[in-house]
């Protein structure tokens, strides 16, 4: 056995210390660096039955480089009251970056260049930063320390432009309609559609546009309702021990051509962002046998470790599982239904998606690992307008006491 002197036992704890307090951090002090505000987006004007689907742009967010911690939102009244889901059904919000040159005009579109995430769709197709629907007030949305979304790098935004963001809010008032579940699930014949649609387009995005409007019962009558997006944004000054998050969204939906080029494989993907739920056999005596599968697989080029994770679904929906190569279940989020009338618990709406923290390094996605998305819902009834994508967060490395 080799002797080692005291003194050297000593400067080599001393020099262990000082890498310690110089590469690790602490959670509640970076909790305590944290700023929270609360923003409301325009005013959203509506109507029984109609359709307000409009897209916001330049709106009120934290400026600067910053990392974004948290984002949570919901639909309130004028007097700031939470406004339950029966009433108005937030089909969707998503928060998306942009930029745009500096002389541009607040609400003007010129000169948008997009800052998509690090996702898998075609285009701008699910590019959000942050993006929910019913279930936004049970879903939580907190990235661990030390991670964190980076934005407003100076040195990612061009020469005369600066970066801003944009909202788009798609609500439904369902007030007085003769169907509620199905103006919901934007059911065509239940709305005011003129455009000619595929006669296999039952229900979807494009028969519950902007200004559409929704089949109310007979004689009802309801005064008009100025709703708002109340958005709730924490976010800290990004420093240099922090751990930039790659934002990734898996649609169920998503069919992948792969092509083998000379410059190497070319992946081109093609998410059509919803689909059709037929019913099941009439064979079927038991409603909870009757569940629709549906999967798509592709490889994630650039893998890293997994810290977050959350699927979105609408109502009928069972749950989605996000699977790896070998077989190994990376993340599985599962509706949660609501049972009384008040906002944030209306009975058969999804009001929350259970969330995935897995242990810092336990869950890693390696280079070009194929992963499988399974989104399950229910078939005992048709639905329409189905959704089914898986929103992660990737981190490349970990945090420095984690090495």
């Amino acid at each position: 056995m080799k002797f080692v002197s005291q003194n050297h036992k000593l400067s080599w704890t001393i020099l262990v210390l000082v890498f310690l307090s110089s590469t690790s951090f602490s959670s509640a002090g970076i909790r305590k660096n944290i700023q929270t505000k609360v923003f409301l987006s325009p005013k959203i004007e509506l109507s029984p039955g109609s359709v307000s689907n409009k897209i916001y742009h330049d709106v009120d967010f934290p400026r600067g480089h910053i990392s974004l911690k948290s984002f949570n939102a919901e639909l309130v009244d004028e007097s700031g009251k939470s406004v339950p889901l029966h009433q108005t059904y937030l089909h969707h919000w998503v928060v998306v970056r942009y930029h745009q040159p500096m002389n541009a005009t607040s609400n003007s579109e010129n000169g948008i260049v997009f800052v998509r995430n690090s996702g898998f769709c075609q285009d701008n197709v699910f590019g959000q930063y942050y993006g929910l629907g019913s279930e936004t007030r049970g879903t939580k949305t907190y990235i661990p320390d030390a991670y964190g979304i980076e934005v407003g790098n100076p040195e990612e935004i061009p020469k005369g432009y600066e970066e801003k963001w944009l909202i788009n809010v798609h609500a439904i008032d369902t007030r007085g309609v003769e169907d509620r579940m199905g103006c919901t699930e934007c059911k065509c014949d239940l709305y005011n559609v003129t455009e000619n649609l595929s006669p296999n387009y039952k229900g979807g995005l494009q028969c519950c546009p902007d200004n559409g409007k929704c089949r109310l019962m007979k004689g009802f009558l309801g005064s008009k309702q100025n709703l708002y997006l109340k958005y709730t944004v924490m976010w800290m000054n990004w420093e240099e021990f922090m751990v930039p998050a790659k934002i990734y969204i898996f649609d169920v939906t998503d069919t992948l051509k792969i092509s083998d080029k000379s410059i190497g494989m070319s992946l081109k993907h093609d998410c059509k962002i919803e689909y059709e739920v037929e019913p099941c056999s009439t064979s079927h005596l038991n409603d909870s046998d009757c569940v629709d599968v549906k999967r798509t697989s592709f490889p994630m080029q650039t893998g890293g470790y997994v810290i977050y994770g959350v699927g979105h679904q609408h109502a009928g929906a069972v749950g989605l599982t996000l699977y790896g190569q070998d077989g190994r279940a990376i993340c599985t989020s599962i509706p949660k239904y609501g049972k009384g009338k008040g906002a944030g618990n209306e009975k058969g709406y999804v009001v929350g998606m259970s969330t995935c923290y897995p242990k810092p390094g336990s869950i890693k996605i390696f280079d070009g690992e194929t992963l499988t998305l399974e989104a399950n819902h229910s078939s005992s009834i048709r639905h329409s307008g189905v959704m089914g994508f898986f929103y992660f967060l990737v981190a490349e490395k970990l945090p420095h006491h984690h090495v």
